[in-house]
């Protein structure tokens, strides 16, 4: 950066001071250091296939990893646990990954899912102002919580490219932006990574999948996403982007249609994922 610009920077936080987004307390951000910590700051033990939280399981045998650096980084990860209390899965390219139960028992399209946090108060705000308040600003913030969960699972493979969810012709015209969208193009640039925003297209306008009984979600999106540019994925790893993993039909149809398309793998980056219910 040069110093013109850092100065400008420097007015600009003077003259327009930023609160934070859950606090309502001053900061240089749109949420502030506390607050980042308080509640995105932890790790959670992760399926490594969907994501869901698992239970720490102390007694597992730790193994010491690759670093990873992504560009612009020079963290040092070390080592970590990764695993759950289910099973072994294929995993990572550096070795195995624990996966759930439900994955185990029922293998969806997707190879791997990075969530940077739960859908939970007071995070899931953040996520209703993006989409619905259209505070674009979150949305480089959720990348970089992304990109930092990316960072602490150093065996995992990038993709060759990223993908936002797309939204059906309908919804956009009435948002008026993609929150997806919003999401992959500064963590694409965090990652290092190409982002096609066009690359998936949905061809179903379906309802929202949150105004949708659970039981029926999977079949609501079936057969909704079509791929624009089948050159581009066949025998490349590709990486889907998106505000809020629910119940997984959504990632997972469009999962499939790439699969179908020729994709070796699949891998979801999310900002957060709703828990199962107790």
């Amino acid at each position: 950066m040069t110093a013109r610009y850092l100065s400008l920077r420097h007015w600009l936080r003077v003259l327009v001071p930023s609160m934070c987004a859950l606090c309502g307390g001053g900061c240089d951000d749109v949420v502030c250091a506390a607050c980042r910590e308080a509640y995105a700051g932890a790790r959670r033990m992760r399926c490594g296939q969907c994501a869901n939280p698992l239970a720490e399981i102390p007694s597992l045998p730790r193994r010491r990893e690759p670093k990873l650096e992504l560009p612009g980084t020079q963290a040092n990860l070390g080592p970590r646990l990764r695993g759950d209390d289910v099973g072994w899965g294929a995993g990572d390219a550096h070795g195995s990954t624990l996966v759930c139960g439900t994955c185990l028992a029922n293998q969806p399209a997707f190879d791997a899912t990075i969530a940077a946090v739960d859908y939970a108060i007071p995070l899931d705000q953040l996520v209703l102002q993006l989409k619905f308040g259209a505070r674009l600003a979150l949305a480089p913030w959720c990348a970089r919580q992304i990109r930092d969960a990316v960072l602490a699972r150093p065996g995992l493979p990038l993709p060759d490219l990223l993908c936002p969810v797309p939204l059906g012709p309908g919804r956009l015209v009435e948002r008026g932006f993609n929150q997806a969208l919003e999401i992959a193009r500064p963590l694409a640039a965090a990652l290092g990574v190409a982002c096609h925003p066009a690359l998936a297209l949905r061809t179903l306008d379906t309802p929202a999948q949150s105004g949708v009984a659970p039981s029926v979600r999977a079949q609501n999106v079936r057969g909704a996403f079509a791929v624009e540019a089948p050159d581009l994925v066949e025998g490349r790893h590709v990486g889907l982007v998106d505000d809020v993993m629910t119940s997984g039909h959504t990632l997972g149809e469009l999962a499939a249609t790439f699969k179908r398309f020729g994709a070796v793998r699949v891998t979801n980056f999310v900002f957060a994922r709703t828990p199962p219910h107790q």
